[in-house]
């Protein structure tokens, strides 16, 4: 992502014009940010957000960003994450500096600044259980009480630490705490927690440690060690910074990075809690975290979105301080604009409902050579037959029609797409009444331009009946029924998914979508984008996935706002 274009943006972006300010006063000089996600699920579309900003400034301002796992906390995190969370960020077209980095490359160093923190009187090993931490710690009106082992001495406690790192204890049994101030008003600086007990093993370390740091106590400092210059996080982390500076304060730290904090993506009608969207995968409600009804990078990209299109999106909604909810609409119109200049066209009937031209012969076929996109010559040609027996969509058709109804009905004309106009004669049904399929001919003399004086409104799109391809088609829509499902209870907001998320209908698409691969996006004409699904998709059985529709509803609310402007 280059500067210029990132910078082609009107959205504001209060970071980037304040390290541009550092650079100019000389305040700053190589900048170094990092990606800190905690390997304990998929990244979503914040996490999106996060990245283009992270990786998008060390790229605008020469500098470096870093990779680093967060993994502090083993019971929850898998290799299964990590692999997938750097194939997100090499698929979104970013490359990290150097090699990939763990704050468990730091448990040393982190252990010896905790013994340093114990030597200086400046942390303890306390034997209150979590439920009496939390009752000691106050509240947000009340102060908090100090520990009964809060003066342990510092000896003493050097040995209780060792004692846990060894093993001895059981989980829950003892926890490290800064010793800080208990009345505090920040609730985080009321003795935090540096280390736990757990017996868990570990995905980098194996079994080597029984103790864990807390992630207050690591992110800081391991920012630190890697020279980060800025320290870039999302708001909730803002009453944390004393806490953060707190530590670069009392440990004989190699830098001090500069946090600084912005608002984090809420996209309306999507839900950005990981432990939710786990929840929704452990029950089985999604096919797996790559789901295309996720909000996740990987179910955006199994869905058809593409990664010009997220960063692009992360540039228009800008970076500030002011949360706000995001309209998905703003999504869908970039994921759009993209697809509408660089995806090819093709022809596809969800709703298929037969055709036959009365007038024209049996095994007669005529092929048209069509341009894979109207506006790229840099697109082959696609290949499109014409045989006595098609499919045209049912909803193009009406027995009665309303007055401005422009497609097929019986004794009117329409034009089949890149062909000839047709007339529907009869209409054939079951015994049950529905329609079984269309007697229609052919005016022969109607390819190309209509002559002088034909005037036929309606075009459909159509496919040869003998050479169409069987697709499974899935059409996705929001999963959730509300505008802010993250802020529903955890027993309330399974209750508000939407049923028509996922509809699956079998369809069948022009000859050329034939040998589609795995993630290859078309327009259906008159449909919307859609992206063959890059694992149900195999030899014989096509699977595409509705990306978006042709429909920009964000791009009819800025034309309306430009107009009440000018106005």
């Amino acid at each position: 992502m280059s500067t210029e274009s990132t910078e082609s943006t009107n959205a504001p972006n209060f970071i980037r014009n304040q390290i541009r300010g550092e650079i100019e006063s000389g305040q700053a000089d190589t900048i170094v940010t990092r990606f800190p996600p905690e390997p304990n699920g998929f990244l979503h579309v914040g996490h999106a957000k996060s990245i283009c900003l992270n990786f998008g400034l060390a790229e605008q301002f020469g500098g470096r960003c870093h990779l680093r796992f967060d993994d502090t906390n083993p019971a929850k995190e898998e290799q299964a994450y990590i692999d997938a969370i750097k194939d997100d960020i090499h698929w979104l077209g970013f490359e990290w500096s150097g090699k990939v980095r763990f704050a468990s490359d730091y448990f040393d160093q982190l252990y010896a600044w905790a013994r340093h923190l114990v030597e200086q009187g400046k942390a303890y090993v306390d034997d209150l259980s979590p439920e009496e931490i939390r009752e000691y710690r106050g509240t947000l009106t009340e102060p908090g009480r100090p520990s009964p082992y809060r003066d342990r001495s510092n000896d003493e406690n050097l040995d209780l630490l060792e004692r846990m790192k060894n093993g001895e204890y059981a989980e829950g049994e003892k926890v490290l705490r800064a010793r800080i101030d208990m009345a505090s008003g920040n609730i985080n600086l009321r003795d935090p927690i540096l280390y736990r007990i757990r017996h868990a093993s570990h995905h980098q370390t194996g079994d080597k440690w029984k103790i864990y740091p807390s992630y207050d106590f690591t992110h800081g400092q391991s920012d630190a060690i890697e020279g980060i210059t800025h320290s870039i996080c999302t708001l909730e982390f803002e009453d944390h910074r004393p806490l953060y500076d707190w530590f670069l304060d009392n440990l004989p730290v190699p830098a001090r990075p500069r946090q600084i904090e912005f608002a984090r993506l809420n996209l309306n009608y999507t839900l950005t809690s990981k432990r939710k969207l786990k929840l929704l995968v452990d029950e089985g409600i999604v096919d797996g975290w790559d789901d295309p009804r996720m909000p996740t990078i990987s179910g955006m990209r199994r869905r058809g979105y593409t990664p010009a299109a997220i960063r692009k999106f992360c540039e228009m909604i800008g970076v500030t301080r002011a949360d706000g909810l995001v309209d998905i609409a703003m999504l869908y119109h970039a994921i759009r604009s993209d697809l509408e200049d660089n995806a090819p066209r093709a022809m596809c009937v969800l709703k298929p409902l037969k055709v036959v031209l009365t007038n024209v012969e049996e095994g007669h076929e005529e092929v048209y050579e069509v341009p894979g996109h109207p506006a790229r010559e840099d697109m082959p040609v696609r290949k499109v037959p014409l045989t006595r027996e098609l499919w045209i969509d049912a909803d193009d058709f009406m027995e009665a029609p309303p007055k401005k109804f422009f497609r097929l009905a019986p004794g009117k004309e329409v034009r089949l797409r890149n062909s000839y106009v047709i007339r529907c004669d009869e209409v054939l049904k079951e015994d049950n009444g529905e329609i079984r399929e269309l007697h229609c001919s052919i005016d022969f003399d109607t390819l190309g331009k209509n002559p002088e004086g034909r005037k036929v409104k309606g075009v459909i799109h159509w496919v040869s009946a003998e050479r169409g391809v069987p697709v499974e088609v899935r059409l996705y829509d929001n999963l959730f029924q509300v505008e802010a499902p993250s802020k529903e209870a955890d027993a309330d907001f399974l209750a508000h998914l939407n049923p028509d998320s996922l509809i699956t209908v079998q369809g069948i698409a022009e000859p050329s979508l034939a040998d589609a691969a795995p993630e290859s996006r078309y327009q259906f004409e008159r449909v919307g984008y859609f992206c063959a699904d890059r694992h149900a998709s195999r030899d014989g059985h096509l699977v595409f996935n509705r990306t978006v529709g042709l429909k920009d509803g964000w791009a009819r609310i800025q034309k309306n706002e430009q107009g009440q402007k000018k106005g």
